[in-house]
Parts: structure tokens; C-alpha cells; sequence
């Protein structure tokens, strides 16, 4: 594996952009969505805009056909990766902040490095790695344990743990897709998948939606769909391919920092010395993590 993804390139790092800014807002709209949709409509909802906007592509690619012949390992990664994870979060951000949501996220990659480990890799332990997972997330730690962010009541145990388990799922789906769907069409793969999960959850939707939902929470399930769903899912197949299955998730670092930033520049959330502190860190430990302190990926023999 490592011979194969050797470290991050231009293009891993581009797309690596992507998906900490799309995912990052994703915990935004998750929860203006459930504010007025119940958790399955929302995840019904998005996985079906999802599938509706890259269907016409997966069509005219003919990669349907190709993700049909791989159907059960297409639907484990929809389980995996879309399934528990969309309705975890959906319901987790009732009782939680968006931010300390992401905080909850960022522990994707040390599970990754968790699997990597009970697989047989041993390059995850190399100490400037190691050492820039920690540091990665103690930098997430400084910038969202200000005040206001945790919850103060015993209720919301049991939401923080629908999290942990969301961010142990989302280090699993990685590894589906490397080892299980790497010669399948990704646009087939991913519209497969949500078109799947969505009529799945159709049903539920329609029995726990009981009042008219807001255009606030309207627009942004739509967002959360098209840009954070169907988008962001071509990026990460993209990403995963390009640095692996243990680097891709690395970006779950950088979301809560873009979520709050986003919060500080749209809606006039305080600056707050969590954020000044915590930001260079989340970033140089990401770098270490993600390179091992090397400016350009090793050039490896086959």
C-alpha cells in the first residue's frame, strides 16, 4: 500500500482542500436541517439529491452497470460510510454542537491508524507521523473546548458516543473502497450507494416527519445534498485513490476548524484564543501526519 500511495502530491493536497472545507460545513447544515426534519428524512433526503444529481453521469459513464456487478461490497461501503453514519450524526447533532461534532470526527484518523495497524502496516508508527496525528488532535482539542461548546447535561452521553462510533465507521469505509472497489467506477460506486441508502431510509422518513419543515432547514438539507453529499463523495473517492486509505481521512482534522470559521465569518461568531492557538497546530500536526515531514512524496521502486 504504501508503494502505491507514498505521500501526499499536488493533486492529493488539492483535493485534500476539498473535502476539509465541504465536510467542514457539512455539520452546519446537518444541523439547521434537523432543526425541522426528523434524522431519517434528512438522511433520505440527501442521499436521494445526492444520487439524483451524479445519476445522469454514473448513466452516460456506464458506470452503473459496473458498480451493479460488485453490489454487495457497494452497498457495505453504503452502510458503512452512509447508512450509520448519516443517521448518527443526524440525530447526534440534536443534542450536540456542530463544533464539538467535529472535534468528535477528528478521531477518524487514529482509528484509521487503529485498522492499519491489525491489517499489518507498521509505517503508521513511524514517530513524526504518530507524532503529528497527536498533535493534530490536540490542536482540534484547543480550538473547540472554549466555553459554550461542550454540553453540560447527561443526555447528551449517549449522542457523543453515536459520534465516536460515526468516526470509527468512516475510518472503515476507506479501507472498502482501497482494497474491495478499487477497479469499480467511483461515480458508479457512490450513485449506487445513495440511491440505495435513500430509498432504504424512505420510508422512515415519511413515517417520522410530522411538521412542515422551515425554508432555512429546507435550503440547507438541498446544500447538504448536492454539495456535501454528491460532490464531496466524488472528491473523497478521488482523494483515497490518490494518498490511500489511511492518509484520506486526515482532512476530519481541518472540518470543526472550518466550521468555526465559517461561523466567525458569517455569523459574527467570536474570534476566540482557542482558535488563534489551536489553528497552527491542527495544520502542522495534519502536515506531519499526512507526510511523515517530507516536502514531496518518496519515489518508491515496484
Amino acid at each position: 500500500m504504501n508503494a502505491q500511495h507514498p505521500g501526499f502530491t499536488r493533486k492529493g493536497w488539492a483535493l485534500f482542500a476539498v473535502m476539509a472545507f465541504v465536510w467542514g460545513i457539512t455539520y452546519l447544515f446537518i444541523k439547521e436541517a434537523v432543526a425541522s426534519y426528523s434524522p431519517p428524512a434528512v438522511v433520505s433526503a440527501r442521499t436521494l439529491l445526492g444520487a439524483a444529481v451524479l445519476l445522469p453521469f454514473a448513466i452516460r459513464a456506464g458506470a452503473l452497470k459496473a458498480a451493479w456487478k460488485h453490489w454487495p461490497w457497494v452497498m457495505a461501503f453504503g452502510l458503512i460510510e452512509m447508512a450509520g453514519p448519516f443517521l448518527l450524526l443526524s440525530h447526534a447533532e440534536t443534542q450536540l454542537p456542530s463544533g464539538l461534532t467535529g472535534l468528535l470526527v477528528a478521531t477518524v484518523p487514529l482509528f484509521a491508524v487503529l485498522i492499519a495497524l491489525v491489517r499489518g502496516d507498521r509505517s503508521v508508527l513511524a514517530p513524526i507521523r504518530l507524532g503529528g496525528l497527536l498533535l493534530g488532535f490536540a490542536g482540534v482539542a484547543i480550538v473547540v473546548a472554549g466555553p459554550g461548546l461542550f454540553p453540560r447535561d447527561g443526555a447528551s452521553a449517549f449522542a457523543i458516543g453515536e459520534v465516536l462510533l460515526t468516526a470509527l465507521l468512516y475510518a472503515i469505509a476507506p479501507f472498502v473502497i482501497a482494497y474491495k472497489l478499487s477497479d469499480v467506477p467511483s461515480i458508479g460506486t457512490i450513485t449506487l450507494a445513495l440511491l440505495g441508502i435513500g430509498l432504504g431510509y424512505l420510508p422512515a422518513a415519511l413515517l417520522t416527519q410530522t411538521e412542515v419543515p422551515t425554508l432555512r432547514s429546507t435550503v440547507s438539507l438541498v446544500l447538504l445534498g448536492v454539495i456535501c453529499t454528491a460532490v464531496a463523495f466524488v472528491a473523497f473517492f478521488a482523494l483515497i485513490r490518490e494518498v490511500g486509505p489511511v492518509r484520506a481521512p486526515l482532512f476530519t482534522y481541518v472540518n470543526p476548524i472550518v466550521a468555526l470559521v465559517l461561523g466567525t465569518v458569517l455569523l459574527a461568531e467570536p474570534v476566540t484564543p482557542g482558535l488563534l492557538i489551536g489553528l497552527p497546530v491542527v495544520l502542522v500536526g495534519c502536515w506531519f501526519a499526512a507526510t511523515g515531514g517530507r516536502l514531496r512524496p518518496r519515489v518508491t521502486g515496484t
